[in-house]
Formats: C-alpha cells, structure tokens, sequence
C-alpha cells in the first residue's frame, strides 16, 4: 500500500463557526489546532496546508478553569532595557481585544514557520457574536458536545 500525499491543488477546504461561549480556552484551543492542520481528515498531510477555515464567535465568553485568568500572564519586552511587561488573561478578556487569548492559546499549539503562519491566517476570532463570512455558509461546529468537560456553565 503506498503513502497517500494530498497536493494543495485538491485540498477541500470547510468553513466551520464555532461559538466559544461557556467553552474552557484550552480545550477549545486544541480541537481548533487540530482542525486548521488538518489532523481530522484521512488526507492529512504534514507539508501541506489541508486543515478548514474556522470562524470563531463570542470570544469574550470564553472560560478560564482553576486560578488562570489571576496566574497565567503574557510577558513581552519593549526592547529597552529593563522593558519586560506582563498582562494576566484575566485582564486580556476583560479588555479591549478579548479575541488575542484565543489567537495566542491557539498559535502555540501550532508549528512555527511558514506552514504554520499560513494555517493561522485561516482563523478568524471575533469578541461578540456576529462576523461577516456568512457568504461563505459556514457550518456550525459544536465543541461543547463533543465532551462534556468542553463547557463549563
């Protein structure tokens, strides 16, 4: 039996919306990373990009298990010296761009490099409920079903 490769000109891609309310982040984060590489399909190809768009909606909503949105904090350095600044997720989802928890939990879950910049372009996250791809007729994808420790209410 020979190895399948899939070629990126015979890649079907989905468009898949998922609505993040009540969803804990990691657990949303890993079906979505799975999903933009593709790992769901029987085609899945390592060096190709053969994963879905996914559309994300209600980011704002989106829940933090244990002590998380208090303990776990973003750093990133100014490039001046002694410019190390922090932000807790907490302060990130009651801020003014919700959606960058969910585009960070979900980038670190994928592999660096130009494969994997290129499946992130294929996430859109927005903070409330409406986005603008229903030309596209996405379908709606249920994480919260799919185990029942997805949803937290």
């Amino acid at each position: 039996m020979k190895t399948f490769n899939i070629k990126p000109a015979d890649v079907q891609k989905e468009w898949l919306v998922i609505d993040a309310d009540g969803l804990v982040l990691g657990r949303l984060a890993s079906v979505i990373a799975m999903r933009l590489r593709g790992k769901n399909r029987p085609t899945f190809t390592p060096n190709v990009d053969c994963g879905d768009n996914i559309v994300v909606v209600n980011a704002e909503k989106v829940r933090l298990t244990g002590n998380k949105a208090r303990d776990n904090v973003f750093y990133w350095h100014t490039g001046h010296p002694g410019g190390i600044k922090g932000r807790t997720q907490g302060a990130i989802l009651a801020g003014k761009h919700p959606e960058r928890v969910i585009e960070k939990a979900v980038e670190r879950m994928l592999p660096r490099g130009p494969l994997g910049r290129q499946q992130l372009s294929n996430l859109r996250v927005y903070a409330g409920p409406e986005h603008p791809h229903e030309a596209q007729q996405p379908t709606a994808f249920d994480v919260g079903a799919l185990n029942r420790k997805n949803k937290r209410i």
